[in-house]
């Protein structure tokens, strides 16, 4: 029996209804699924789930400590704990400008403070160059601009400025986090993507004022919907993340991504409308299921070295550099993802999906010719 562990916090419908429909699905192939449970681990202790869903590390350390154990005695983890402990929003902007995504012009900013217990002063910051040039930097992003963290989620923190008062009286609010300045993007389309298995996309008509999915599977242009399958394809194949949300807001006919490092997304049925949690509860459960068989580890770490043309640390088949990724199983394979991102060499365990409707809807004006990957 391969058993497919859930780690996970307050969350009420996508738990139970999850693990069900692994046991339903993943039963004739010997797959179950249950909740994680832990209680001290031991440094030689063996892998207890072939697969684990991640969905809580990020709050609490000892389960991302945990989940970094289980990768190294052979656990497929989504997802990936190092890189996600690595990562950060603007390494995110960059990366994904490099690989032709439209990105709004962002600026990483010094903190306003510190945390209480670490011992900052300013001889400390000496490499800091001081005072900014406010100026220049909202010249740069334009006005208005959006300030909000460059590591972090659920709307905190997020502050709308027109004005350098303006910024500056919010920038004094949020210490001790790290900021970003960023371009605003007057947009009158949002669109925020569902994303499993790196290349099984299902964009979803949002509203982020009321913060509410809308079903609406008429809601992009053929041309604007494969655009965006495509671009959410490329950042999730770059950062190597197999559940994650990633939201585009469309300006004259462009969709810029402005938010792809939400790798524990909202699934709960109240939130996503009962229709798109149908659809994620399934298209979840077959993931795991296809990892849980066929999955290759390799297959969870970032590849965003290869897709940008960084060679340092070549290995045959693949590379492993700054993120320390396995290598490939063939040449060929690490050639068909630098050549095609939209393209991996995993096995997919279900047919093409349109991206905001089941098969036995009438197709959306944005198909995605994506399997899971």
């Amino acid at each position: 029996m391969k058993k497919v562990g859930l780690l996970c916090g307050r969350e009420f419908s996508f738990p139970p209804a999850f693990i069900e429909r692994v046991k339903t699905l993943g039963a004739k192939d010997g797959v179950t699924a249950e909740f994680v449970k832990l209680g001290g681990t031991r440094m030689d202790e063996p892998a207890k789930y072939r697969v684990i869903v991640d969905r809580i590390s990020h709050e609490v350390e000892y389960y991302r400590g945990y989940l970094k154990h289980a990768v190294l005695q052979g656990s497929y983890v989504i997802n990936n704990p190092f890189w996600w402990t690595a990562d950060d929003k603007f390494f995110n902007y960059c990366v994904a400008a490099k690989l032709g995504v439209a990105i709004p012009k962002t600026v990483l900013l010094p903190q306003k403070g510190y945390p209480k217990d670490v011992d900052i002063n300013a001889e400390s910051l000496h490499n800091l160059e001081y005072p900014i040039d406010w100026d220049a930097l909202l010249d740069y992003v334009g006005r208005p601009a959006i300030l909000k963290p460059y590591s972090g989620g659920g709307w905190k923190h997020v502050y709308k400025v027109h004005t350098k008062e303006e910024l500056l009286a919010a920038y004094d609010q949020t210490s001790p986090y790290c900021m970003t300045l960023q371009e605003f993007i007057d947009f009158t389309q949002y669109v925020r993507c569902f994303t499993f298995g790196k290349t099984d996309i299902l964009p979803v008509h949002y509203d982020p004022k009321d913060r509410r999915y809308i079903v609406d599977h008429e809601y992009l242009s053929s041309e604007i919907g494969e655009r965006v399958v495509k671009d959410a394809q490329t950042i999730n194949l770059a950062l190597g993340y197999e559940m994650n949300t990633i939201e585009f807001a469309i300006q004259d006919g462009i969709p810029y991504a402005i938010d792809f490092l939400n790798p524990a997304p909202d699934f709960e049925r109240d939130r996503i409308t009962a229709f798109y949690f149908e659809q994620v509860v399934d298209r979840m459960a077959r993931l795991v299921i296809d990892r849980a068989l066929s999955g290759d580890v390799s297959n969870s770490w970032p590849r965003w070295e290869e897709m940008v043309g960084i060679k340092a640390g070549t290995q045959e088949g693949g590379i492993a550099g700054f993120t320390g990724a396995p290598k490939r199983k063939t040449q060929a394979a690490a050639a068909q993802s630098q050549s095609a991102p939209a393209q991996t060499p995993q096995k997919s365990p279900a047919p093409a999906r349109t991206p905001a409707a089941p098969a036995s809807t009438p197709a959306p004006a944005s198909p995605s010719k994506s399997k899971i990957k």
